[in-house]
């Protein structure tokens, strides 16, 4: 598929190899066990969650939703190549998002070149079997968003049913 390896191909800031992201700054602590127990589906002071089997990490599958979505937002990618991941409310969405931002872009006569997108943090939460949520950091050349997303399991496989962007 045309465009898949974009997403594929993009690395977290914290996995640089002397655990300080591209700005220097400290990555998340790899060890803490907190935020690795909720990351795989458990809450401090209740039941482990289960993920149906066969579907991929929650975590990964939002990061790459995350890079495309700010690959629409600044013009480089079209909302029909992920609209088999996400749902038709949420595709009507981007579709007016994007609208917007190409108005934004055109109105300040802005060049277009092909936007440097660098993914952060991603934190999961679980909060029902089947169901996770999703906030990924989104890095631009002139700014960070963050981008809020829910997946919902669907016919064995990640779909999602809400997608924000501050």
């Amino acid at each position: 598929m045309k465009g898949a390896g974009v997403a594929e191909n993009a690395r977290r800031i914290e996995d640089e190899p002397d655990g300080h992201g591209a700005d220097g700054r400290l990555g998340r602590r790899h060890d803490d066990r907190a935020e690795h127990e909720r990351h795989r589906g458990r809450l401090e002071n209740g039941p482990p969650r289960t993920m149906p089997p066969g579907l991929p990490d929650p975590g990964e599958t939002a990061r790459s939703l995350a890079l495309c979505v700010a690959e629409i937002l600044t013009g480089a990618r079209e909302v029909e190549t992920i609209s088999r991941w996400i749902t038709e409310e949420v595709q009507r969405h981007l579709q007016h998002r994007a609208a917007v931002a190409a108005r934004a872009r055109s109105a300040a006569r802005r060049r277009r070149h092909r936007p440097v997108i660098r993914v952060g943090s991603v934190v999961v939460s679980v909060p029902r079997d089947g169901v996770a949520e999703a906030a990924v950091v989104v890095h631009t050349r002139s700014h960070a968003r963050a981008v809020a997303i829910r997946l919902e399991e669907r016919r064995g496989r990640w779909r999602a049913t809400a997608i924000g962007v501050l």
